[in-house]
């Protein structure tokens, strides 16, 4: 794709099948980082190179990875980290106390769309915000009530407040965390809570 800001514009060579980490990864990483408890069962949705997960292992109770490319998954074999096969939430059943997602956000048209699984890692749709939508839709059933929440690194490239907005009406808190500006964008973190936890 032309114009591939910072957060996605690296280590995506041609043949690449997993998105290896870059800008966006570790600013989601700083902020789990702050965020986990040893309490905490972790979902991470996406987990790509595996990164963010290997990092939190040691830190929280539980931690399990998904991802819809398998060959994201091999990286995390013998680590410890839980790793399953899903798209989003699909098959998953139960709650947890922290979920994490570094979706796909670019705005993409059709002449953009990369060849293979890598496509997944970067193909946000037209709005960039379609795989976003269907994560907020199914966010509430798999936060614990009483304490759970999640974050979400966006870029400015896919229109925050559009966001905001949906996750608001899914019944969710929202608060920025963290935030980096590039040449290209902005990106930020988005802490996601069951509104009703905090009396909205």
């Amino acid at each position: 794709m032309t114009g591939r800001p910072p957060g996605r514009g690296r280590g995506a060579a041609p043949g690449d099948e997993v998105y290896e980490p870059a800008e966006d990864s570790r600013l989601l990483l700083a902020a789990a980082l702050e965020e986990v408890t040893p309490e905490d069962r972790v979902l991470e949705i996406g987990c790509g190179s595996g990164i963010i997960s290997r990092a939190l292992l040691p830190r929280a109770r539980r931690v399990v990875a998904t991802d819809v490319n398998p060959a994201a998954l091999g990286s995390l074999r013998g680590t410890g980290v839980d790793a399953v096969r899903a798209d989003l939430f699909s098959g998953i059943r139960q709650r947890f106390d922290l979920i994490l997602f570094n979706p796909p956000y670019l705005p993409t048209g059709e002449e953009e769309v990369l060849e293979g699984w890598l496509n997944f890692a970067f193909d946000g749709g037209e709005t960039g915000r379609e795989t976003i939508c269907r994560f907020l839709e199914g966010l509430k059933d798999h936060l614990e009530p009483a304490g759970g929440r999640a974050l979400l690194l966006l870029s400015s490239l896919c229109g925050p407040g559009e966001v905001e907005a949906k996750a608001r009406a899914e019944g969710l808190a929202v608060e920025v965390v963290l935030r980096e500006r590039y040449f290209f964008e902005e990106l930020l973190v988005m802490r996601l809570n069951p509104a009703e936890s905090f009396g909205e």
